[in-house]
C-alpha cells in the first residue's frame, strides 16, 4: 500500500483563526448546497481543542448569517468508555456545550458512540453505529484533529487500516494528555469507542486540522512517512480526498 499513496493536500494559514474560518465556510457551503438540493448533509465531527474555533465560527454564522443545521446529520468520531453522557468530560457534554445547544440541529440527527457502561454487547452497538452512518448515505465531510502520537479519532498506534467502529484501549500518551481534564490519571478512562480507520477513510471528504508548534513534529512525520499502523494518520495518504488545514506553526517542520 505504501507505494500507492497520494500526496496530501496542505493548506497553510497565517494563523489559526483564518484556518478555522476556512473550515467553517466549507461546512456552511456543504449545508447550503445540500439544502438547495433538498438533501441532508452528513458531517463527521471531532472534539478536543483543535476544533473549538471552527464550532465558534459555525455558531456565529448561525446567529448572524442564518446558517441552518436543520438538514445536518452528525456522527462523532468517538467517546470515552466507560463514561456517563452527562459527565462533564464526556463528548456528549462537549458537543452540547460547544455546538449543538447553540444551533438548530435536530437532537435526533446528532449521533455519538454510547460510552455508558451497560450489559449491551459493545460489538453490536459498534456495528449499529456503522449501520447508521451507512443508512444516512455515508459521511460527506469528516473533521479530524490529530494526537501527538498520530492517532485520528481514538485509533491509537497499531490500529489497522481495515478497522471499523470498536472499543479500544487508550494509549498512555492519550491518557496523560487527557488526565488534567479528569483531575488526574486515576480518574481518566482507560478505553474509548471510536470510529475505525476504515470508517474514517470512507468519508467523501476529510479535513484534518492542526494548530501550534506542539503538532509540528507529528504533522511533519505524517507527511514524510509511508502509510503505517505505527502512525494511524498516515493511512489518510491512501485516499485522495484529504486536506490538512494548518497554521504556520503546525506546518513549520514540513520542509525540514
Amino acid at each position: 500500500m505504501s507505494s500507492n499513496h497520494s500526496e496530501i493536500n496542505v493548506l497553510e494559514f497565517e494563523n489559526q483563526s483564518l484556518g478555522d474560518r476556512h473550515i467553517a465556510t466549507e461546512i456552511a457551503d456543504l449545508l447550503k448546497q445540500k439544502q438547495a438540493e433538498g438533501k441532508m448533509a452528513v458531517l463527521g465531527l471531532a472534539t478536543g481543542s483543535s476544533v473549538l474555533g471552527v464550532y465558534k465560527e459555525l455558531i456565529r454564522m448561525h446567529k448572524e448569517e442564518g446558517l441552518s443545521f436543520k438538514n445536518a446529520i452528525t456522527f462523532n468520531l468517538d467517546e470515552y468508555y466507560p463514561i456517563s453522557k452527562d459527565h462533564k468530560q464526556s463528548y456528549h457534554t462537549y458537543m452540547s456545550e460547544k455546538l449543538f445547544s447553540h444551533v438548530d440541529i435536530l437532537p435526533e440527527n446528532a449521533h455519538l458512540p454510547d460510552g455508558t457502561k451497560t450489559d449491551k454487547n459493545k460489538e453490536v452497538l459498534c456495528k449499529e453505529y456503522e449501520d447508521k452512518i451507512a443508512q444516512a448515505g455515508g459521511i460527506d465531510l469528516q473533521l479530524l484533529g490529530i494526537g501527538r502520537n498520530g492517532h485520528i479519532g481514538f485509533n491509537e498506534p497499531g490500529s489497522s487500516i481495515e478497522s471499523e467502529t470498536r472499543l479500544i484501549e487508550l494509549d498512555s500518551v492519550t491518557r496523560n494528555d487527557a488526565a488534567p481534564a479528569f483531575g488526574g490519571l486515576e480518574n481518566t478512562p482507560t478505553h474509548a469507542i471510536t470510529m475505525g480507520v476504515a470508517s474514517i477513510l470512507r468519508a467523501k471528504k476529510i479535513i484534518l486540522m492542526a494548530w501550534s508548534t506542539n503538532k509540528a513534529s507529528i504533522i511533519s512525520k505524517v507527511i514524510k512517512s509511508d502509510p503505517t499502523s505505527d502512525i494511524p494518520a498516515t493511512f489518510l495518504k491512501t485516499v485522495a480526498n484529504v486536506t490538512f488545514v494548518l497554521d504556520k506553526e503546525a506546518a513549520s517542520e514540513i520542509g525540514k
